[in-house]
């Protein structure tokens, strides 16, 4: 037991000396992990207070920026709100010195118009005072009178009448002696004027003529005949005559259209004269064309004939007439060219029967002052011009061929039967009536003449008469004197050569009156 005891006892000091050592082993194994430890620790530290003080610097870096700048424009934005602070304060002492002063001028002007009005007051009754005085004088002056004529007021009214009622017929019968002297001095200049006043009132029968002319069809099925298989009989057509046939939707009727009458004349006989023989074919068409113009060119030397017959004209070349009774075929301005002609011929003989001149080379220059017009457009030139080469050709006297040319001015007149051709051509173009303008476009002529007139300064009103041959315009005299008046008639008129377009001539009057009124009492 003891052995027992003693092995127990040596067992439990081996295991407690070796417990010992494996503590003294390990504390020292904790000891060097401990230090271990706090030196890799301690590195941590110092690398973070590095990165620390990094960070902070930075951070206080970025602060100091933002500072500066927010510092920056803190300081621009308040030196600007000072700038315009210090403007506003100029501004408002400006203003201030400005109403000063006008209250300071408001001050005398009050001051001014009070001394104004007293002296108005003291005036009125300086007036009133004077007009007692005047009256009393009249009353005076009328009792003294009555007593010196032995005449009441009634009587002495009476006799000044009368007085004034004779001396206005004995005005009125010397003015009466002086228009009656000049009118007889005047008497053959005052009958031309009355004549030429009726003829430029004399209507005659005239023919307006239209780009256009209608055919009317027998049925609706003619137009599929005219226009042929795939259009060969309505191409063949135009190309023989010159004209554009217009086949439309009208029903019944085409339309011929064309700017010479006389091809647009052919087209339409033709085409009657296919329709009524019913055999539409090209060659057909050509044949019928060819037939009808001939005809037509005979019918030209008939009219020819019967206008120079109508006027009493012989001996003209027969090239000549051929060109008259062309004129049947022409327009000018909507007016058939050869009754414009023959009424020209007329004027042009009874003005120059008036005048003691050759009536017979008068009415030869006035029916063929415009055949040029006749002559085929594919020549250049005016016709006035075309006209006095086509007489002077066909051997008509030089007068005749100086009117013809000379009617527009286009070459110098060289004798009076030249003044009445181009008067005689005005009136007949002029005349109410004689040439073709719609009632909107002549109001709308006259309006724009008014317009134009009244633009100027110192215009008070405008009046255009005539039928817009004239415009007359009123001006103010006291802005407007007669020089400038001169002036103002030349410039109206050149804006009117620009701006319209119109018919012969246009005269423009401008008319400068002056009137001062005063009463007597």
């Amino acid at each position: 037991m003891d052995s027992t005891i003693i092995g127990i006892a040596a067992g439990a000091i081996v295991a407690l000396v070796g417990f010992f050592i494996t503590y003294l082993s390990g504390k020292k194994m904790a000891a060097a992990a401990i230090a271990e430890a706090e030196s890799r620790s301690k590195s941590i530290l110092d690398e973070a207070e590095k990165k620390g003080e990094g960070i902070k610097r930075t951070k206080i870096d970025e602060a100091d920026d933002k500072f500066r700048e927010l510092k920056r424009k803190f300081e621009s934005d308040r030196d600007a709100k000072e700038a315009k602070l210090r403007n506003v304060e100029k501004e408002t002492l400006k203003r201030e010195e400005s109403i000063d002063q006008k209250l300071e001028m408001i001050s005398k002007k009050e001051k001014q118009v009070a001394a104004l009005e007293s002296e108005v007051v003291r005036k009125g009754q300086t007036i009133e005072t004077k007009v007692k005085e005047i009256d009393l004088l009249l009353e005076e002056q009328n009792v003294r009178l009555e007593r010196i004529t032995g005449m009441n007021r009634e009587d002495a009214k009476k006799f000044l009448v009368d007085n004034m009622v004779n001396e206005a017929k004995a005005d009125g019968a010397q003015l009466v002696k002086d228009v009656r002297d000049e009118a007889k001095l005047n008497a053959r200049k005052e009958a031309q004027r009355i004549v030429l006043m009726a003829i430029q009132r004399t209507a005659s029968d005239h023919c307006v003529e239209s780009t256009v002319s209608v055919v009317n069809l027998q049925s609706e099925e003619m137009k599929g005949r005219i226009i042929g298989r795939e259009g060969r009989n309505i191409r063949a057509f135009e190309a023989a005559t010159g004209v554009d046939l217009i086949i439309d939707d009208t029903p019944e009727a085409v339309v011929i259209s064309g700017f010479d009458p006389f091809r647009r004349e052919v087209a339409r006989t033709s085409l009657e004269r296919l329709m009524g023989d019913g055999r539409i074919h090209p060659a057909r068409i050509e044949e019928v064309v060819d037939k009808v113009r001939k005809e037509l060119e005979e019918e030209m030397i008939r009219v020819g004939e019967n206008a120079l017959m109508e006027l009493g004209i012989h001996n003209v070349h027969p090239e000549m007439i051929r060109y008259i009774g062309k004129m049947k075929y022409r327009s000018s301005y909507g007016q058939n060219l050869l009754a414009h002609s023959i009424e020209v011929g007329f004027l042009t003989a009874i003005m120059a029967n008036e005048l003691g001149l050759d009536v017979n080379l008068a009415k030869r220059a006035g029916l063929l002052h415009d055949i040029g017009k006749c002559i085929d457009r594919e020549i250049e030139g005016p016709h006035a011009m075309l006209g006095m080469e086509l007489v002077k050709k066909y051997k008509e006297h030089p007068l005749v061929v100086n009117a013809v040319g000379a009617h527009h001015d286009d070459i110098e007149m060289e004798s009076p039967i030249a003044v009445l051709v181009q008067s005689a051509d005005s009136i007949s173009g002029a005349r109410p009536g004689a040439r073709r303008e719609s009632l909107e476009n002549y109001i709308k002529r006259l309006q724009q003449l008014e317009e134009i007139a009244t633009s100027f300064d110192g215009v008070l009103k405008t009046y255009a008469i005539q039928a817009g041959r004239e415009v007359r315009v009123m001006i103010e005299p006291d802005r407007i004197d007669d020089l400038r008046a001169d002036q103002l008639a030349n410039d109206i008129a050149t804006r009117i050569e620009t701006e319209m377009e119109y018919p012969g001539q246009i005269r423009v009057t401008v008319i400068r009156e002056r009137r001062s009124v005063s009463i007597a009492k």
